[in-house]
């Protein structure tokens, strides 16, 4: 089968070209190097992969576990690096020290997480209503980041709420003050991964940022979703989260989709099981055996979504404590089981909609640039 978009991208961010013009959403505890170099076999070298959510102040004060975060791949380029903050003097040193030290091609500022830890510091999707602050923000960080030619681009959602939308503001302050995209994850914080993303808000938005690539993000679980994006919006590229949990080979169906080509075949649980060890054994190079088996828990259901697997081997998978172990629960799977077509749809965390944890006072001066009292805390990785 092939599809193809009318809509077709010759996407730049900064000086990078990227071909496809997909990029793999940052995701808390999820888009470590492993992970990343997984979706890179199947996807294009050419396109982005981000790290994990990095907190400026952290990497400030130069914290072990952060800087290990902060890891990429021999051979991965752009290294494609997520900050979170709330201060602009922090966030300006910050990306002052990546550049000097190298450390990453493209910086990508955080203002749509909806954690309330995030939020109600000020942080994240909270941000963006706060215009002076914002721009300040934007403004320190392209300032660091110049000078090297690395860029810095920008992913927010639509607001706070119905009630306080905040995505054209956003988009605009972004592109006045230097950044070379924007991305817009069509939710509010308040809806956090709930319901359905408003891809009209995405049209709207690259309606009002015309000198800056617009991305597109929210409920891309398939090639043909991110085709229906394009097409249906405008946008300049697709920015992929959850829609490749425990499906990395996502990435070379979304590549050959927005090339024309026809899409790989879907994987039966035999090559599923071949990708999830594989996985297991990028983790353990990465974090040591024992801590990669624990991290690769969390996965196991996605990997094996819809797939007839029994009650007790999905328990032994969720509980793996090895390679060896991992590789033996493996055998046990019937590799001709085809992958099955209703495992296409969304996966990972949805949650329901509820009020925003903000700062007391947050919502009073959108035109107040202050930041919020003990805003500037560390919890990289969201």
């Amino acid at each position: 089968m092939t599809i193809t978009a009318e809509a077709k991208s010759t996407l730049r961010i900064g000086p990078y070209p990227v071909d496809p013009a997909v990029v793999l959403a940052p995701m808390a505890g999820i888009t470590n190097l492993a992970f990343r170099k997984l979706c890179r076999e199947f996807g294009s070298s050419t396109s982005i992969y981000v790290c994990e959510m990095i907190t400026a102040r952290a990497v400030v004060e130069r914290n072990e576990k952060t800087l290990h975060m902060m890891s990429f791949d021999e051979d991965e380029h752009p290294r494609s690096m997520q900050l979170y903050g709330v201060d602009p003097a922090t966030l300006g040193e910050a990306v002052r020290i990546i550049v000097g030290e190298g450390w990453a091609d493209h910086i990508d500022l955080n203002l749509g997480c909806p954690v309330p830890k995030v939020t109600r510091l000020g942080g994240g999707a909270a941000l963006p209503y706060k215009r002076a602050l914002f721009s300040k923000i934007v403004k320190a960080m392209v300032s660091g980041a110049e000078p090297a030619g690395v860029p810095v681009t920008v992913k927010f959602r639509i607001g706070i709420d119905d009630d306080h939308l905040t995505y054209l503001d956003a988009g605009r302050i972004a592109e006045a003050e230097g950044a070379k995209a924007v991305a817009l994850h069509a939710r509010t914080a308040a809806q956090r991964y709930s319901g359905q993303a408003d891809w009209t808000k995405i049209a709207r938005l690259k309606e009002a940022v015309t000198t800056i690539p617009v991305l597109g993000n929210g409920d891309i679980f398939s090639a043909a979703d991110a085709v229906r994006m394009m097409d249906e919006t405008g946008c300049d590229g697709v920015v992929v989260g959850r829609g490749c949990l425990g499906r990395p080979w996502l990435f070379a169906e979304l590549q050959a989709a927005l090339r024309g080509e026809a899409l790989p075949e879907a994987p039966n649980l035999g090559r599923v099981g071949e990708v999830l060890y594989r996985h297991g054994a990028l983790l353990a190079e990465h974090l040591g055996e024992d801590k990669a088996m624990r991290d690769l828990r969390k996965h196991m259901a996605w990997y094996l979504m819809g797939f007839p697997v029994g009650a007790d081997l999905r328990r032994s998978f969720a509980t793996v404590s090895s390679l060896t172990q991992l590789q033996d629960l493996i055998g046990e799977l019937d590799p001709t089981a085809p992958f099955p077509r209703d495992a296409e749809g969304p996966r990972g965390r949805q949650g329901s909609p509820g009020k925003v944890a903000l700062p007391h006072g947050w919502l009073d001066d959108p035109d107040d640039p202050a930041v919020p009292a003990g805003a500037d805390l560390m919890h990289s990785g969201g």
